[in-house]
C-alpha cells in the first residue's frame, strides 16, 4: 500500500500542471480587455452623472447604438466587406514583394547594396504623399487603393526578412556546411528556422501598417469602407458614427493580427524563448 504512493503522486502531478496552464491560457485575452472596458465603463459613467454632455466624446452605449444602427441597415457589412477585400489584397501583394526582395537583399550582398539605400529613401515618404501619384498612375478606383496599403505592407515585411537573414549566427551556418548540406537543405534546416521568429513579426507590423493606409486609400473617392465612414462622420458632425468607425478597426486589426498569431504558432512551438510559457 505504501508502494503505491510515489505512482498516486506523479500521476497527481500532470492533472496539477494542466489547470494552471489552462487557467493562464484563458486569463492573458481577459487581462487585455480590462483595460478598454474600464475605459469605456468609466466614461460612460462620467456623461450619466452629467459631468460631460458627451456630445463630441460620445459614450459607448451612443457607439453601440450606431454601431447596431448600421448593422440593421446592412451598410456595416458592406463597409467592412470593403476594407477587408482590400487589406486582403494589400496585404497579400506587399508580402510577396517585401519577402522576395528582403530576402534577395539579405542573402546576396550586391543586390544589398544596389536595392536597399532606394528602399530606404523611399520608405521615409509619408504614406498621403503616394495618393495623388497613384491616382494619375492607376486611376482613381480600387487598383489605387490596394497599390497603396501594398506599399505601407511592403517596407517592414521587406526590412524584417532581410535584418533576418543578416542576423542569423555565422556559427549555425558553419555548422551546416560542415555537414555539408546541400542549398536547399541550408534554407530549409538552417535558415527558416532562424528566420521565421522574426518574419512573423515583420508581417505582424505589416498587418498593422496596412490597416493605417487603407484609411489614405479610402480618401481616394471611395463610397464604401470604414476609411468612407471616417470621412462621412466628419463632414455630417457625426462623431459616434467616427467613434464607432475607429472601433471597429480596432477590432479588425486585432482580430487579423491574432489569426497570424494563430497560423504561426505551429511553426514556432520549438523556441525556448523568454516569453513563452512552458507547454504553450
Amino acid at each position: 500500500m505504501i508502494s503505491d504512493a510515489p505512482a498516486l503522486q506523479q500521476s497527481s502531478e500532470p492533472a496539477e500542471s494542466v489547470a494552471p496552464s489552462r487557467l493562464s491560457r484563458y486569463a492573458g485575452p481577459t487581462l487585455g480587455l480590462l483595460l478598454p472596458v474600464t475605459l469605456a465603463l468609466g466614461w460612460e459613467l462620467v456623461v450619466w452623472l452629467g459631468w460631460s454632455n458627451g456630445r463630441l466624446v460620445p459614450p459607448p452605449s451612443r457607439v453601440f447604438a450606431t454601431i447596431t444602427e448600421l448593422a440593421r441597415s446592412g451598410e456595416l457589412v458592406r463597409h467592412i466587406a470593403a476594407t477587408l477585400w482590400r487589406v486582403g489584397l494589400g496585404f497579400a501583394f506587399g508580402v510577396i514583394a517585401g519577402t522576395l526582395l528582403g530576402a534577395i537583399s539579405g542573402y546576396w550582398s550586391l543586390a544589398r547594396r544596389l536595392l536597399d539605400p532606394t528602399v530606404q529613401a523611399l520608405r521615409a515618404i509619408p504614406s498621403l504623399a503616394w495618393v495623388p501619384l497613384f491616382i494619375l498612375w492607376l486611376g482613381i478606383f480600387e487598383t489605387s487603393k490596394i497599390a497603396l496599403i501594398a506599399v505601407g505592407v511592403f517596407f517592414p515585411v521587406y526590412l524584417g526578412v532581410m535584418g533576418a537573414i543578416l542576423s542569423v549566427d555565422r556559427k549555425v551556418v558553419e555548422v551546416g556546411r560542415v555537414f555539408r548540406l546541400s542549398g536547399v537543405a541550408m534554407i530549409r534546416r538552417i535558415l527558416l528556422p532562424a528566420v521565421l521568429p522574426a518574419y512573423v513579426v515583420s508581417l505582424r507590423v505589416g498587418l498593422g501598417l496596412g490597416w493605417m493606409f487603407v484609411v489614405a486609400a479610402e480618401l481616394i473617392g471611395a463610397s464604401e469602407g470604414l476609411g468612407y465612414l471616417l470621412l462621412d462622420g466628419q463632414q455630417l458632425g457625426k462623431p459616434a458614427q467616427i467613434l464607432a468607425a475607429i472601433v471597429i478597426f480596432a477590432i479588425l486589426g486585432k482580430l487579423t493580427d491574432w489569426l497570424i498569431e494563430v497560423a504561426a504558432a505551429p511553426f514556432l512551438r520549438w523556441q525556448d524563448a523568454f516569453g513563452r510559457a512552458k507547454g504553450a
